[in-house]
């Protein structure tokens, strides 16, 4: 039916959200952590993924201040810290508002196939009874 393609969507459309939350926040979280490295006048040391399975350690600079994020669909543009901050908080906040509104609405359309569960199996039933009594008369 209509609502459990709904429902199937919401749920995937969930994950989604459920699966990028934590990824932003880990972004928020090294912008932060760079923005600390450049106040105290340090680089950073990491490893990055060349890859699957293969990582090289690199020293980063963040005395420049600036840091490349990858905003999907093939594009990475680069940002401040301090811009960088603010459109990922500004993304977290619309992820998580929108992870609510799909909870809602997941919950709101499991409510509806209930409720039409319900009213299909009264119809059945009536229909049922109406023909036994149909057939009780005609006998």
């Amino acid at each position: 039916s209509k609502f459990k393609q709904i429902e199937q969507q919401l749920t995937e459309k969930k994950a989604h959200r459920e699966k990028s939350i934590p990824e932003i926040e880990k972004s928020i979280k090294l912008v932060r952590h760079l923005m600390q490295k450049k106040e105290e006048g340090d680089s950073a040391i990491t490893r990055y993924n060349l890859a699957d399975i293969v990582y090289a350690k690199a020293e980063v600079d963040c005395s420049q201040g600036i840091v490349n994020l990858w905003l999907g669909a093939d594009v990475m543009l680069e940002y401040t810290y301090e811009e960088a901050l603010e459109l990922l908080t500004a993304k977290e906040s619309k992820a998580k508002q929108d992870l609510e509104d799909v909870t809602e609405d997941l919950s709101f359309t499991r409510n509806q196939i209930i409720t039409c569960e319900v009213n299909i199996s009264r119809v059945y039933n009536w229909d049922v009874r109406r023909k036994r009594a149909s057939a009780a008369g005609s006998n």
